[in-house]
């Protein structure tokens, strides 16, 4: 059964109409999707686990309505009349089939045996009643295109096989519907399928028509749904950005829709006037940061340092390991050719445990990902310090300014800070997941510390949110939670920095000073994902918001309380003191997620990526394009002179 598979033995019902309970009941809607995640069919997300239970919810009370109106309970009746038409055997054997194979806590952990609870009763109601009522809703669910499309949960094929489970339900609809040729509204089994008929592929658009129909029952959906155009969003295949603070930290108002992620670029924009109309920001302070007068004459080439100086020693026909080795020659053909900028993409000391990660996925030749840091110096490999500062004085006499990466979202697993400040990412005492071991090899190179991996990660049959960190002296464990943006499976090579902590954003800002005094062009990495609003929605969302990073729903926080542990934006912060501090330095942001005229306008990056051109230009998007091109133009030309286009 689909409850031994997932090792998920909670009830899952709608809590009671407080936010405790109802952040309880999402949190186990978290669990139980992650759960299912790992069988067969198309996982559910916690949103539509969710909705799932509400409907399901919302069903037995109509039935309990239906129930009250008569003066004999409309199950009591319709057991014994059920019982004569299809014989007793049958009804029991069709009963404890479904005992069996979907039973309550209490049978499954083993505590009551499915006979003994056939012949029990809670509050004054036997449990038979119960369980033919429950046999009609695992009948109807299976007749719902939005609930079996989720793979085994739902399975009724064990209850066909072992009963006269069709034959039942045949014979329940008509006992139960003793009016309905001279009043269809009688008909309960028909009022119960209606929302599967009205929409059959959407919860949302299910939960709606509960809403709108059945009046003593919408309190519930009103109470314990999830957000339904959210849902709905998710169910047309769209990846939800949505202002879940105030506008005055989230620059546009409303949602931002986004098709699925395409790489490592993160989600593209899925509609131009959605994405450029500038709604809301003009209710936002205009604070562009003042160019230099080399920055808009910046262009600017990448080079994978390693790639690059492997390139240099076939074309030079020697040995280039080290910066310090670049040829002259190789500067005077960049500075001919009209650069003025180069990017060198991983020259930070990198994460030992990220190399180790990926050889034991099968590529003996990988090295260690260019955004799992081991700390903020130049590699060792690389020629260290003195190397770097030897070529940036020689790229300069030729016009050239070297850019560096800034990864401030998260640093590799096994890094300085994971050892040596634990305290500063995301954790939990616990592991969130009961599914999850953590029993492979110890990744640190530190005595002190042991780093585990998730074990499923080695047969590609998950890609865990935490790794397991402990104290070597005293045996103390943290699952501490891997970077991650929310868009596709976390980045395993990685720990997760807590931005609501003033001393992680302060410690990162202390890093951006020290990499701005080494190179003139910082390119920040992923920035969007430590705005105000998407910290709160990827790490600590909203009570009730159920989806963000999987098992945070425990970690909810009112907008209020988001707001008083971080009150201003964090690159503001970074901008302003970088103005100070460094005032020559050019920073770029990489921010998708329709952040772009915000990064520039209000946060005061200098400059900021063209995603929308990218994506379209992938698209062939021509027209939405033109409607970038004229929104943009129409509320503010600078925006256009802030892009930086590939």
């Amino acid at each position: 059964m689909a409850r031994d598979r997932t090792a998920f033995d909670e009830p899952l019902s709608p809590a009671p109409d407080d936010a405790t309970a109802k952040r309880a009941t999402v949190r186990l809607a978290d669990r139980l999707a992650h759960a299912q995640g790992q069988g067969q069919g198309t996982p559910p997300r916690p949103r539509e686990i969710q909705a799932m239970a509400v409907i399901h919810e919302a069903m037995h009370q109509l039935i309990a309505q239906h129930r009250s109106r008569d003066e004999e309970p409309a199950f009591h009746s319709a057991l014994a009349a059920v019982a004569r038409e299809v014989g007793p055997e049958a009804l029991e054997e069709a009963l404890r089939t479904y005992a069996v194979e979907f039973p309550v806590a209490a049978v499954y952990q083993g505590v009551e045996a499915p006979d003994a609870y056939l012949e029990g009763a809670t509050s004054d109601r036997p449990h038979r009643e119960h369980v033919l009522e429950e046999l009609l809703l695992l009948w109807l669910t299976n007749r719902n295109p939005a609930f079996t499309r989720h793979g085994d949960l739902f399975d009724d094929t064990p209850v066909a096989e072992a009963s006269l489970y069709a034959d039942i339900v045949e014979s329940l609809h008509h006992h139960l519907a003793p009016d309905a040729l001279a009043d269809p509204g009688d008909d309960l089994v028909a009022r119960l399928l209606a929302p599967a008929q009205a929409a059959p592929g959407s919860l949302a658009g299910q939960l709606r028509y509960i809403r709108q129909n059945w009046p003593g029952v919408s309190g519930l959906v009103d109470r314990l749904a999830p957000d339904l155009d959210r849902l709905a969003a998710q169910e047309r295949g769209q990846v939800v950005v949505w202002d879940d603070v105030d506008v005055d930290d989230a620059g546009v108002r409303g949602p931002g829709l986004a098709t699925p992620p395409v790489g490592a670029a993160g989600p593209g924009p899925a509609d131009a006037q959605a994405l450029h109309g500038f709604a809301g920001l003009d209710d936002e302070t205009e604070a562009y940061s003042p160019d230099r007068d080399w920055m808009p004459r910046l262009v600017l080439t990448a080079k994978s340092t390693y790639v690059w100086l492997d390139q240099l020693s076939h074309r030079y026909g020697r040995a280039i390991r080290t910066l310090d080795a670049v040829p002259d020659e190789e500067l005077d053909s960049l500075a001919a050719h009209g650069f003025s900028g180069l990017w060198l993409i991983g020259l930070w000391q990198r994460s030992h445990a990220s190399q180790v990660i990926k050889q034991r996925r099968g590529d003996a030749d990988a090295v260690a990902s260019a955004y799992s840091l081991m700390d903020y110096r130049i590699s060792d490999d690389l020629g260290g310090e003195e190397a770097f500062a030897q070529l940036r004085g020689r790229a300069m006499a030729r016009g050239i300014r070297l850019a560096c990466d800034m990864v401030p979202n998260h640093m590799g697993l096994d890094s300085r800070w994971v050892m040596d400040h634990p305290d500063r990412f995301i954790s939990r005492p616990d592991s969130p997941f009961p599914a999850y071991t953590f029993s492979g090899p110890n990744l640190s190179a530190d005595e002190r510390v042991g780093i585990y991996l998730e074990d499923h990660y080695d047969d590609r049959s998950d890609a865990a949110v935490v790794f397991k960190r402990v104290e070597r002296w005293n045996g103390e464990q943290r699952y501490v939670y891997h970077g991650n943006d929310g868009t596709g499976t976390a980045w395993n090579d990685t720990a997760q920095l807590d931005y609501l902590r003033a001393d992680v954003r302060e410690a990162v800002m202390d890093a951006i000073i020290a990499v701005c005094k080494r190179a003139p062009i910082i390119r920040f990495d992923a920035a969007m994902t430590l705005a105000r609003r998407h910290v709160q929605r990827l790490w600590y969302p909203l009570p009730g918001h159920g989806e963000s990073i999987p098992s945070r729903a425990d970690a909810a926080l009112s907008g209020a309380e988001f707001a008083a542990r971080m009150p201003r934006e964090f690159w503001r912060e970074v901008v302003d003191r970088v103005a100070a501090e460094a005032p020559d330095t050019l920073l770029l942001a990489e921010a998708f997620w329709l952040m772009e005229g915000y990064f520039v306008r209000t946060l005061g990056m200098h400059r900021v990526y063209n995603s929308a051109f990218m994506h379209m230009l992938r698209d062939e998007d021509n027209a939405g394009y033109r409607t970038v091109l004229r929104n943009t133009l129409a509320f503010d030309p600078e925006i256009l002179q802030r892009y930086v286009d590939f």
